[in-house]
């Protein structure tokens, strides 16, 4: 006896018991599974890895730790030119939003794996560098830092990544380099410190990467629910949850709760010191007070030669030369290194942040590496006294009361 086809056809939600109906009209499950799926099966296969993406990661990365090397801004745009699309990082947005914790795990290894490799080629070169005693390092110090622009640029490129690969329209390796220049490049530089032994770039490039990741992970997570894109179950939304509380706690952490905008994260912070001019004392030359003496009176009155002492010479007090200040003011950096002498093969004395003042003992710059040095004295309590490039000081005017 055949069974009589029966076709399934949606309950009227009025017939609904009340909490079904309130589930339904919240939409938490989607509909129409299938078409929901194939949907994010085409996004899923746009951010899965080859083997181009990780050769072409480790490319990128020597081609970075190059321009590191040899501070040439240039081989670092071409290092991230060089960069493959990084799609696996939207790949573990998209992960997060649609709560699939197998697709987000795979994406987030491969993320880590091509990160691996950035750093460990960062490590080698650093080592590489320390040989070749490599230390002029202008443009690394500022992808050790979290700063507006770099920011923006992050933010920027996030969001139109996102949109390029969720879309379908275009690809999105354009985009994507904007996640490189602020993703790859932190982290080379990382590497490059600690095989350096730089301490301003370890672990400032590893923790500007970190933070970098977060907001990468945030904002495409948030891009990705705006565009429509929701978990398949209700236990999905379990991952979205535990991921973005991590990605908030991390960004707390690591940007010290008070300000996610710094100058730098790990260099040590130099209070400026305020210049106060230090009162001299003149001495006073000795006036001599004539004394009265009387002369005995004589019976018989005598010629008697009186020399007449000339003036004894005295020493008047040199006045004591104003003192020149000068404070730190780099234009592409946060702060300046001082050296023990003058030349970049010199070895580092310490680091200063803008701002702070230090005393030009010698106004007369020194050449060196085809650079004019200036011989300072620290105003701390040590009185340390070591060499900065002239461009990176600023002269003080001194006070007219001085």
């Amino acid at each position: 006896m055949p069974i009589p086809k029966t076709s399934h056809n949606p309950e009227n939600l009025e017939d609904l018991p009340p909490a079904r109906r309130r589930r339904a009209e919240r939409h938490l499950i989607p509909d129409d599974l299938d078409a929901e799926t194939k949907e994010i099966d085409k996004v899923a296969q746009r951010t899965s890895p080859s083997f181009d993406f990780f050769l072409f990661s480790l490319l990128s990365a020597a081609i970075l730790v190059v321009g590191i090397m040899l501070d040439v801004p240039a081989l670092l745009v071409l290092g991230v030119l060089i960069a493959p699309p990084l799609t696996p990082v939207i790949g573990t947005c998209l992960g997060t939003v649609t709560g699939s914790f197998k697709f987000f795990g795979q994406r987030l290894i491969a993320t880590l794996v091509a990160s691996g490799l950035v750093f460990l080629v960062g490590l080698l070169g650093g080592f590489a560098a320390r040989v070749l005693a490599i230390e002029k390092l202008t443009y690394a110090v500022s992808h050790a830092q979290v700063s507006w622009s770099h920011l923006i640029l992050l933010v920027v490129g996030t969001i139109f990544t996102v949109l390029a690969v969720a879309r379908q329209k275009g690809s999105p390796a354009l985009y994507s380099v904007a996640l490189a220049y602020e993703l790859f490049i932190p982290l080379a530089v990382a590497g490059f410190g600690l095989g350096n032994g730089i301490p301003y770039l370890w672990p400032d490039g590893l923790v500007v990467f970190a933070t970098h990741l977060a907001i990468v992970s945030l904002v495409g997570s948030v891009i990705f629910v705006f565009l429509g894109f929701r978990p398949l179950t209700v236990l999905g939304y379990t991952l979205g949850s535990v991921v973005t509380i991590l990605g908030v706690i991390l960004l707390i952490g690591l940007s010290g709760a008070s300000a996610i905008v710094v100058e730098n994260v790990a260099l040590p912070t130099l209070s400026p010191t305020p210049i106060t001019p230090t009162p001299t004392s003149t001495p006073v030359p000795p006036t001599s007070t004539p004394t009265v003496t009387p002369i005995p009176p004589t019976l018989t009155p005598t010629h008697t030669a009186t020399f007449t002492p000339s003036p004894t010479p005295t020493s008047s007090p040199t006045p004591s030369p104003t003192p020149i200040y000068a404070i730190i003011n780099t234009t592409e950096g946060v702060g300046a290194t001082i050296r023990t002498a003058p030349g970049f093969d010199s070895p580092r004395l310490t680091s200063l942040l803008n701002g702070n003042a230090v005393e030009i003992i010698d106004p007369n710059p020194t050449e060196k590496d085809g650079y004019n040095w200036v011989h300072v004295r620290l105003l701390n309590e040590e009185g340390q006294e070591g060499w900065v490039l002239e461009s990176l000081i600023l002269v003080v005017p001194p006070d007219a009361d001085w």
